[in-house]
């Protein structure tokens, strides 16, 4: 999917905080009643999107209503559910908690209040771009190394410890050891790991580093970086939609009839404004597909179960369709969990461990500037500045630093498949992101909510993993756009750089334990970097494209800045990723000036291209 200047529309750009012209009325008499006055909401900014070529309903500094925020941040909610509660049910095992529902519960609970406070902080203080933070992949292979180790390995079931580990290990053996203390040792390494490592991106932001390396960064490093953000799931998709592909295709079917098929389709719907009723007509497939397309096929599997029409034992195809299988976990889930810091004890530190976290970091970094061009491109906003990339990469830098306080097991990085979810529904407002967050925050405190998701089958979320990735990996290709494709230096680059980043990462999965370096330390740095896809093409684009000879027009380099500063000039300023409230300290005092994550910062360098 390709979005240009031409199509993208800000609605509301006079007045960003307007209310949606589908609940403004004409002046009515005093009294109330209800009349069939049938509106077109959305007809002067529709016929502008028609010029434009553009169907943008709400984009960046636009305030929807608020019940449409609740509904649309829910949404989102929805579709970040899977990616992280995948997380701490990837880590219940290493962690000896895989049958342990209330320490599960706990986890799922804090990850996701801590994915909210991230998410507010990013938005509001961050990028100020509509996307959710939440747990990373790209810290799973270093924190599965982790405990990997003799050390951390969970002793045997029935058993209160494992007597071979500790003979390995020279320790003694603790014949009443807590199942509680055997976890929360375990997740105090992880915290540890992550806290130190995470420090590495804050220095990274705040200094100023990524914005001086973006300077070299063009459309053939981005490309292959978040096409294979996409490209890289797709093993995880086919699994989760291997359990039936009969669902899994139905959600597809869903997701595609609401945001494409009916897209155009109106419903009508009653409002009442002005003293009197008013019959509008409302985009609500638009707005909703995905929210619809994943509860419908969910409503399917539901009654499927009920009459008892998908197989009864684990044994057979498609019994990972049912609804029933979790339902254990809602009720052993707590009805209230509030997470604090500190909750599983003081985090631990050693040298192995962070190193081989920093790897996570870096890759997670280099994820995450991709996603921030994508989010810009997809949410009507133009293409960020360096001020807020380095301002971004420090507040997810700070963000995992809350993750270890609070214990999640993991850190935070931008969510991909909520970036999709804004080429889908064609709303990229930063009011319905922040909506998200509060109510992660508000549902990571009621358990039993929370636990309720969790009965959504597998291949629902892999249908809708089919869907929001393809958008990932075609949102990569729109790069090109500005890139000579008939040039054989630059297929070289794309082609040479994507294929290897599908390559490597499988090579090592394939083979694990064939780096021996006799450095530890050093053997994990190396297997997390190069089992990371999208790092590695977005390394070999990097480098690729910055040594081979060539003209800037033929790189993309020079249309890509044109059209930069095009959408700079036609779309509005980069007034939208200022810091609130902050813009009369900011230009007040010339030390702020010279720091490279504030708005000001980009005053001292127009003025020097001047």
């Amino acid at each position: 999917m390709q979005l240009t200047t031409e199509e993208i529309i800000e609605l509301g750009h006079k007045d960003h905080g307007s209310v949606n012209p589908a609940f403004v009325g004409k002046d009515s008499d005093e009294q109330p009643k209800l009349t069939v006055d049938i509106e077109e909401p959305h007809t002067e900014a529709l016929e502008e999107a028609a010029d434009k070529g553009g169907d943008l309903v709400y984009s960046l500094n636009d305030r929807p209503p608020w019940y449409l925020c609740i509904l649309l941040g829910f949404q989102h909610y929805i579709l970040a559910f899977g990616g992280i509660i995948a997380i701490p049910l990837i880590l219940a095992e290493p962690l000896c908690i895989r049958d342990n529902n209330a320490a599960k519960s706990q986890l799922i609970s804090t990850i996701f209040f801590v994915s909210g406070l991230c998410t507010l902080l990013q938005t509001t203080v961050g990028t100020r771009l509509p996307i959710l933070q939440g747990g990373t992949f790209s810290f799973i292979t270093p924190t599965l190394a982790i405990l990997a180790l003799p050390k951390w390995q969970c002793p045997a079931p029935n058993a209160p410890v494992m007597l071979s580990a500790h003979l390995l290990n020279g320790t003694r053996p603790h014949l009443m050891e807590d199942p509680d203390e055997v976890w929360m040792s375990r997740m105090r390494e992880i915290q540890g790991a992550i806290l130190v490592a995470s420090l590495l991106q804050i220095v990274l932001g705040f200094s100023g580093l990524v914005g001086l390396v973006l300077k070299y960064i063009g459309p053939l490093a981005i490309a292959p970086t978040i096409n294979l953000i996409g490209l890289s799931l797709f093993i995880e998709a086919g699994k989760k939609s291997g359990g039936h592909w009969g669902i899994a295709a139905l959600t597809v079917c869903l997701i595609l009839l609401f945001s494409q098929y009916l897209s155009k389709v109106d419903v009508p719907m009653i409002a009442y404004k002005d003293k009197k009723w008013k019959v509008f007509q409302y985009p609500l497939f638009k707005l909703f597909s995905a929210l619809f397309g994943m509860c419908g096929a969910w409503l399917i599997c539901f009654l499927l179960t009920i009459f008892d029409v998908l197989p009864s034992k684990s044994t057979e195809y498609g019994f990972s369709a049912r609804t029933d299988i979790s339902l254990d976990a809602v009720a052993n889930s707590p009805w209230f969990h509030v997470p604090y810091p500190g909750q599983w004890g003081m985090p631990t530190v050693s040298v192995s461990s962070v190193l081989g976290m920093m790897a996570g970091v870096l890759a997670s970094t280099m994820e995450s500037i991709g996603d921030y061009y994508a989010c810009a491109r997809l949410s009507g906003a133009p293409p960020p500045p360096t001020h807020a990339i380095n301002r971004g990469i420090a507040v997810e830098g700070i963000g995992c630093i809350m993750a270890a306080l609070w214990g999640t097991g993991n850190g935070t990085t931008s969510y991909s498949q909520n970036i999709a979810a804004l080429g889908i529904t064609k709303v990229g407002s930063r009011l319905v992101l922040q909506t998200t967050g509060i109510l992660m925050i508000i549902l990571g405190i009621f358990g039993k909510f929370g636990a309720v998701f969790i009965t959504i089958p597998d291949p629902v979320i892999g249908g809708m993993f089919l869907v929001m990735f393809g958008m990932i990996a075609a949102v990569g290709i729109s790069n090109l756009q500005y890139v000579d494709l008939n040039s054989s230096r630059n297929l070289l680059i794309l082609g040479f750089s994507t294929f290897s980043g599908l390559v490597l990462p499988t090579w090592f999965h394939s083979n694990p334990g064939i780096i021996d370096t006799g450095i530890k330390e050093l053997d994990q740095v190396i297997v997390v970097l190069f089992t990371t896809h999208m790092f590695i093409g977005g390394f070999f684009g990097f480098i690729l494209d910055n040594t081979i000879p060539g003209t800037d027009k033929e790189r993309g380099i020079k249309s890509w800045q044109d059209e930069v500063q095009k959408e700079c000039k036609n779309m509005c300023d980069q007034s939208c990723y200022d810091i609130p409230f902050c813009n009369g300290i900011l230009k007040r005092y010339k030390c702020f000036q010279y720091l490279p994550f504030l708005p000001s910062f980009k005053t001292t360098q127009q003025g020097s291209s001047k």
